[in-house]
């Protein structure tokens, strides 16, 4: 009772804090707002039948931010087609995941989760009376479980991942480890994640893989021609930057400055757009730059070096155009999705401090796919490797391309055990 009492108490404390600094922190506005009068909306939607298909069943899907969806997307995707009697509720946790995706067609009402007070996850519960819930990845909220257990409402959690490190797995996490009961079925990423939880009698797991895999391939198989893009390409080896933050560009314009004028062209794609922060990185620059937004009305889009993308959601797609990559993050608090860019076919380079938990980037640095840097000089020097020696680059690419396909299938396993839980 003492656990649930401090637990719950952190939850309160957290929403006050966001409240107090909702009025100078963009993103805590967008979280207190975006849950301002949500169980009136959700209320209203249930009493004109809006929120349950005729059969009166609803597959409720929890992620917690923008990643977290892409990989719950291929499982939302193909429980669609297997239960189409079934309506789709989707809620995130993170404005950065719900004011991008807010408008998802594969959805039928897409929310934020209110905060995990026993209050809130009561009468969520008992509004939305769903038939299934499925959580993404790290997803374990105490009060919605509770609640969900105790309708005897099935719950999955997929593309889950585990590590020795967390709290489930020290001596003092018995709290935790009651969290991982609540679940119908726990399907992992990995194997070292199915040990773990069997080594705490955590016994309904699968080792499904990871969604992501499935997700990419999907980009590839329906990627789209995005024409200034290839305009601006006009036939050179393109050289993208993913997800950059400045302690990238603190490597990474050097080396642009070094190599000017060899025939690479760069599309840099900020992880957050602040203009004021482009305009800096474009004056360092020796190279001729533009801005996506720009670019469209440049006659001689061809001659520039640089292509600054200066908007949300299509950084996926520009991989098609690129021969290498770098993807951000892993100078700071972690590396960002690397699969977007392998899928493709591509060398990958990234920072070599925070890139260690994420299993996708040590595998691909075995097999030759991916190269942790820690300076310009030390990417100048891979760079140069591969641009001249193109069937060494051509074998790193086909290195990482094949990675994910033979990766690819975790939806399909999921969907096997949803079988067994969820009726048509």
């Amino acid at each position: 009772m003492l656990l649930d009492s401090l637990y719950n108490l952190s939850i309160y404390s957290y929403v006050s804090l966001l409240r107090l600094v909702s009025p100078f922190n963009k993103k805590a506005k967008l979280w207190v707002e975006g849950r301002n009068n949500l169980f009136h909306k959700l209320k209203l939607d249930t009493e004109r039948r809006q929120l349950r298909s005729r059969s009166g069943k609803l597959a409720w899907f929890h992620c917690a931010s923008l990643g977290e969806f892409e990989q719950g997307r291929p499982v939302i995707e193909a429980f669609r087609q297997q239960y189409p009697d079934y309506k789709i509720l989707l809620t995130f946790f993170s404005p950065s995941g719900y004011e991008i995706r807010k408008n998802y067609s594969g959805a039928d009402y897409i929310y934020y989760l209110p905060a995990d007070t026993p209050e809130n996850a009561h009468r969520f519960v008992s509004i939305l009376e769903p038939s299934v819930a499925f959580f993404v990845k790290y997803e374990f909220w105490k009060n919605y479980l509770h609640e969900l257990k105790k309708e005897n409402i099935p719950v999955i959690s997929f593309s889950a991942i585990f590590r020795p490190d967390q709290v489930f797995f020290k001596f003092y996490g018995g709290f935790y480890r009651k969290l991982l009961h609540q679940f119908n079925h726990i399907l992992v990423q990995n194997q070292s994640s199915l040990e773990l939880l069997k080594s705490i009698d955590i016994t309904n797991v699968t080792l499904a893989g990871d969604t992501r895999f499935d997700r990419v391939k999907q980009i590839v198989d329906n990627r789209k021609d995005i024409p200034v893009v290839e305009k601006f390409k006009n036939k050179q080896q393109v050289f993208i930057v993913g997800s950059a933050w400045q302690t990238d560009m603190d490597v990474l314009i050097p080396l642009m400055n070094a190599v000017s004028g060899d025939g690479t062209k760069f599309i840099i794609a900020p992880h957050e757009i602040h203009d004021a922060e482009i305009e800096l990185w474009r004056k360092q620059l020796m190279a001729r730059s533009v801005l996506l937004s720009d670019a469209r009305e440049v006659p001689d889009l061809e001659s520039y070096e640089v292509l600054f993308i200066n908007n949300i959601g299509m950084l996926s797609s520009l991989y098609q155009y690129a021969e290498y990559a770098f993807i951000g993050g892993a100078f700071g608090k972690g590396l960002h999705n690397i699969l977007e860019a392998t899928t493709f076919g591509m060398p990958v380079f990234f920072g070599n401090k925070s890139y260690q938990k994420f299993q996708e980037a040590t595998e691909l640095i075995r097999l030759g796919g991916a190269f942790p840097i820690g300076s310009t000089d030390e990417l100048k020097a891979l760079y140069q490797q591969l641009k001249t020696n193109e069937p060494e680059r051509k074998k790193t690419a086909t290195i990482s391309r094949n990675y994910v396909l033979e990766n690819v299938g975790a939806t399909r396993k999921i969907m096997q055990v949803v079988e067994t839980l969820v009726k048509k």
